[in-house]
């Protein structure tokens, strides 16, 4: 039996985040400047077809599946990137004690976009932002660190952009980020999750540390029209 998170992208747009994208019948996607991701309701060769033809813009979008799929054309398949989803199964409302946190703002996008593109923690565009809860460290009026949230399907809540700035890295900032952000959602009564790729140990040892236990793999297929 098929559960929300199998299909993350699909539950979100069509519940917390859909004024953030577009779902018609089985396609659904993000606005391109808000974030890459497209879903179908459906098995992948089925949908993924009509969602061509669904998307009204020619950018590169990342297709989401817990499910090693042959990509049907007219699709092109850039790459496909594994990744687990993990889930948070670690303490009821951790709280951690660290440095002063800020709400980050659409004034802090440049600084925002410095940081993602510095250290990639995955797509970040524009408006991004829009996901909402986003919070981050400075360090002599620069931003160091941040974290937020992204994909929002009903009874869960996705990190997003959890990333440090290279000289800044040892210093517990990226687990304090999170633990606000655990806290934050379990206090909205969700469950939270995430995102990572296979290849990532440090990070995956990081939030193994802090309760997240894998729940399956998942591939990310970033594709041309």
């Amino acid at each position: 039996m098929k559960q929300i998170l199998d299909n993350p992208a699909w539950h979100a747009l069509r519940t917390h985040n859909r004024a953030l994208g577009s779902i018609q019948e089985g396609s659904a996607y993000f606005l391109p400047e808000v974030s890459p991701f497209v879903a179908v309701e459906g098995p992948a060769l089925d949908g993924l077809p009509a969602l061509h033809e669904a998307i009204p813009f020619d950018n590169n979008v990342i297709f989401v599946s817990n499910e090693n799929v042959g990509i049907p054309r007219p699709w092109r398949k850039v790459a496909a990137v594994p990744g687990y989803q993990m889930l948070y199964q670690g303490k009821p409302m951790p709280v951690s004690d660290g440095p002063v946190t800020v709400p980050l703002t659409t004034e802090h996008v440049p600084e925002m976009l410095a940081l993602t593109g510095l250290t990639v923690p995955g797509p970040f565009s524009t408006e991004t932002i829009r996901f909402g809860h986003y919070e981050g460290i400075f360090e002599n009026a620069r931003l160091v660190a941040m974290a937020g949230q992204r994909m929002h399907p009903e009874g869960y809540a996705e990190f997003s952009a959890v990333c440090t700035h290279p000289d800044h890295l040892g210093k517990g900032y990226a687990r304090h980020l999170l633990l606000r952000q655990v806290n934050r959602i379990q206090q909205a009564g969700e469950q939270p999750f995430l995102h990572v790729r296979t290849d990532n140990a440090r990070a995956i040892g990081v939030y193994e540390s802090l309760g997240f236990q894998i729940r399956t793999e998942i591939f990310f297929y970033v594709l041309k029209q």
